[in-house]
């Protein structure tokens, strides 16, 4: 194989979730160019992924305006980027109406993919089934679509290589914000994509007061949807970041000691980043979202309970061994 192209779009969580079989491919074909294709938003995600060679961004919003000044420019240029790529293997690892039908354009000798509903089995020469893959962890269903193609998945590796820029920019966002990165400090990402999967600010905050008495640097972040959200933390006294951009906040994952929140990108981010977590999850059994490779990394409600019940005390007792897991031991 010389030219592979790999798809994913969205979320945040999904796109690095796809990490370990980002290389594991690269294991199985270490001269191939590796193309990844996704979402406009999360292209810059990309830059750390080290085994793509190259990112291509589809500006999806543009495809659904409804404007032909927008949507024919762009498509016409997906089009003929997909033809011109001469791609031996294509995976799509999305599984989507959409998805589907690129991958079978690129003409591609192999295509691989997830397939969700029959009516799109047609555009694979191998589709997989969430049967076949088993209700396991994204990651591992990723995996499975290889190893179920005959690929060879034994070293798994879940590695985000944050470029130098990043971390430069999140060094200078702790230096404006008077922060040490010698000290420990709680990131929490309190909000998620979906709300019934967020633990109420109001308990988070409870938990900063907590560490931030005992003299741990905290900080909450979030996209720019989360400005007013979080203008309670502000309130509060504590650093708040939001709509900054993503890299600049992998680099601020990175300067932290024990990153927070629900089943959400960044937490799935901080754990690709080798970073000690601590993610809240209301139903775990049936949660495909869990902190890959550390199950154990969770909070959950007790039996017939619901995670807004969850008290502070409960997650703060995770925290500190977290804490102390890290090599950040705090007294409080």
């Amino acid at each position: 194989m010389k030219n592979i192209l790999l798809i994913r779009f969205k979320a945040i969580g999904d796109v690095i979730l796809t990490l370990p079989a980002v290389q594991a491919v690269r294991d199985n074909f270490p001269a191939a160019k590796i193309t990844f294709l996704t979402s406009k938003e999360n292209a810059g995600l990309l830059r750390g992924f080290r085994e793509v060679n190259e990112v291509m961004a589809l500006d999806r919003a543009a495809l659904r305006c409804g404007n032909p000044l927008r949507v024919v420019p762009e498509f016409a240029g997906l089009l003929h980027r997909l033809r011109v790529g001469k791609f031996d293997l294509v995976v799509d690892f999305q599984g989507y109406g959409e998805t589907a039908w690129i991958t079978w354009f690129t003409g591609a000798r192999q295509r691989w993919g997830i397939v969700y509903g029959k009516g799109r089995a047609w555009a694979y020469t191998r589709g997989v089934t969430r049967t076949e893959t088993g209700d396991v962890q994204i990651a591992d269903a990723n995996l499975a679509v290889l190893k179920l193609n005959g690929l060879v998945t034994a070293s798994v590796r879940n590695q985000f290589c944050l470029p130098a820029d990043a971390l430069a920019a999140a060094r200078n966002f702790f230096a404006e914000q008077k922060l040490d990165p010698a000290r420990p400090t709680l990131y929490i990402q309190a909000f998620t994509s979906s709300p019934h999967k967020d633990w109420s600010l109001e308990r988070y905050l409870a938990v900063a007061a907590h560490f931030r008495a005992g003299g741990v640097q905290v900080i909450f972040c979030g996209g720019p949807r989360d400005v007013e959200a979080l203008r309670p933390a502000g309130q509060a006294g504590h650093v708040v970041a939001t709509g900054i951009p993503l890299l600049t906040a992998a680099g601020i994952i990175q300067l932290s000691t024990v990153i927070i929140g629900g089943v959400t990108g960044m937490v799935h981010l901080a754990v690709a980043m080798q970073k000690r977590v601590v993610m809240l999850v209301d139903s775990p059994a049936s949660e495909r979202g869990l902190p890959y490779q550390h199950s154990d990394w969770i909070v959950v409600p007790g039996e017939k309970a619901v995670l807004s019940k969850v008290e502070p005390e409960k997650v703060i007792a995770a925290c500190r061994q977290a804490f102390n897991e890290s090599g950040g031991s705090v007294s409080c």
